[in-house]
């Protein structure tokens, strides 16, 4: 079992390892790596999905969420050590750090995770586009 376990952990870390990072902004950003998954990944979905503490500013039923991100884009990339970037974005947030295996994670998960993020904004009546547009 533990022999398991580690041949597991060993997979998960070798599929992490960034080989390349392009940011197209305001649009997107592409990740590729090692393992030859390339993911490109919007801007609205990496706001969306910000690890920072305030990345995500409503509340609703237990639930963070944040709405009206349809039109955001990324304004640069930060590198922070060598485990991740910072991204600016033009709604003033920039204080999420977006590890290389955060990226991974979304990037695997990227489906799930906007269609799950849709449904909780329909369940409450929100709304990916800002206030006023449509």
């Amino acid at each position: 079992m533990l022999a398991a376990i580690r041949r597991f952990n060993t997979v998960a870390k070798q599929s992490a390892r960034l080989t390349k990072f392009s940011l197209q902004p305001p649009k997107y950003v592409e990740v590729e790596f090692a393992n030859g998954s390339v993911f490109k990944l919007s801007a609205e979905f990496l706001r969306i999905n910000s690890p920072a503490v305030d990345g995500k500013i409503r509340s609703i039923g237990g639930e963070k969420e944040i709405s009206g991100r349809r039109h955001v884009g990324i304004m640069s990339a930060e590198p922070v050590g060598n485990y991740g970037v910072r991204l600016n974005f033009d709604d003033l947030h920039k204080t999420g750090i977006y590890s290389w295996d955060y990226f991974y994670h979304l990037g695997s998960n990227k489906f799930t995770l906007m269609r799950n993020y849709i449904q909780t904004l329909k369940k409450y009546g929100l709304s990916r586009d800002p206030r006023g547009r449509k």
